[in-house]
């Protein structure tokens, strides 16, 4: 069986959703850049899919459009939906492909846009949201700050103070982080009506724990309820995208794909599955929490991170060392692949080693992806 190996791994600067930079660019326009990018300097005869996740996008193929962009007018597209998880399974799904010897090359991430999805519509509803799970009081499938981010906290036993401490940690990690370019490599630059943006923009200079312990809880009828704006993710636009490649064709290879899986809870217990998806990755590889170098786990809410690093005993210096949902932000479809992209630059630009990106995902579901880079 050929190993999966990533050959190209780029990223769109991630947008505040409805009044940021990329607020009136598409999808399609979002998608078609980072596709374009990603596919330059490879041979497009190689290329044999196109796998995007999409979120909210009215159910068409935005992956068959931006091949068709990009220039690729004979690899076919597919659009894939795991809700918060779908950029993964993207990428998943691409890799199981090449290495089951299906497909040479294929193209995968995903898209959010947010800021210009359209509104859907179900029998006599004004605006129709499509529910994650069948509703419950205590898992409500149109409010994840109770299904996730108050549940997990809840369960296990997180302070407001901690997610705070945690949320700020997440913005200095991610100015720290643009200051020092390290985003450079990883980003392509899309031309707006406002000029091109080129710079992750949701990340807050001027954070502070006094700012954020003087939010009020999302939910102040629920008493303790300790969930605010500040510890859970933004609404963010973005795209994202690898190149995966079998390893007999011989390109200059940046990572390789070593397992990947996918999990189940109640939905009440959406914010821990990370803590079952990542053991679950690294058996199928082989390896242990000790032997990853550095995980990525999204910030749908403070609460997630903070899980995992508890119940799996994780170094936090580990974690998230250049931000995550709460402070880069979370573009739903696009945040799977957006982790991949930046775990694989950060460990290059460490000289290589082992990375894990992981995330809970609508319904109770979540999942996790091991990925290793060389040393040079």
């Amino acid at each position: 069986m050929p190993d999966a190996v990533l050959v190209a791994a780029l990223r769109t600067p991630i947008g505040t959703a409805f009044k940021g930079s990329l607020r009136d660019t598409s999808a399609y326009d979002l998608a078609g850049r980072v596709v374009t990018a990603i596919a330059e300097g490879l041979d497009p005869d190689l290329v044999d899919d196109l796998i995007l996740a999409e979120s909210h996008y009215g159910g068409g193929v935005v992956a068959r459009h931006a091949a068709v962009t990009a220039g690729l007018g004979q690899v076919p597209g597919l659009a894939v939906n795991r809700h918060c998880a779908a950029g993964l399974a993207a990428v998943s799904t691409a890799a199981a492909s090449v290495r089951a010897g299906m497909d040479w090359l294929v193209l995968a991430g995903g898209v959010n846009s947010a800021s210009t999805a359209p509104k859907l519509s179900f029998l006599d509803s004004e605006r129709w949201v499509p529910p994650s799970h069948p509703d419950r009081p205590d898992a409500p499938n149109l409010d994840m700050s109770i299904t996730v981010g108050w549940n997990t906290a809840v369960r296990e036993g997180l302070s407001r103070e901690e997610m705070d401490a945690w949320a700020l940690r997440s913005h200095r990690n991610a100015v720290r982080a643009l200051d020092e370019g390290r985003f450079k490599d990883e980003t392509v630059p899309v031309d707006t009506p406002r000029g091109p943006f080129e710079a992750d923009e949701h990340p807050r200079r001027d954070t502070s724990a006094q700012r954020l312990a003087a939010l009020k809880p999302l939910h102040p009828e629920i008493e303790g309820f300790s969930i605010t704006a500040g510890n859970a993710c933004g609404a963010n636009d973005a795209a994202a995208a690898v190149a995966v490649a079998d390893e007999r064709l011989g390109l200059p290879a940046l990572a390789r794909v070593r397992s990947w899986a996918s999990v189940a809870l109640d939905p009440a217990e959406t914010g821990l599955t990370p803590v079952h998806a990542i053991p679950k990755a690294l058996g199928r590889a082989g390896m242990a929490v000790s032997d990853v170098d550095l995980f990525e786990i999204n910030e749908a809410f403070a609460s997630v991170p903070l899980a995992a690093v508890h119940r799996l005993g994780l170094d936090p210096d580990t974690v998230n060392v250049s931000g995550s949902g709460c402070s880069l932000g979370h573009p739903v479809a696009a945040t799977g692949a957006r982790m991949i992209v930046t775990l694989v630059h950060e460990l290059r630009r460490r000289g290589g080693g082992v990375g894990v990106a992981s995330m809970c995902a609508g319904g109770g579901m979540g999942s996790a992806l091991v990925l290793e880079v060389p040393a040079p």
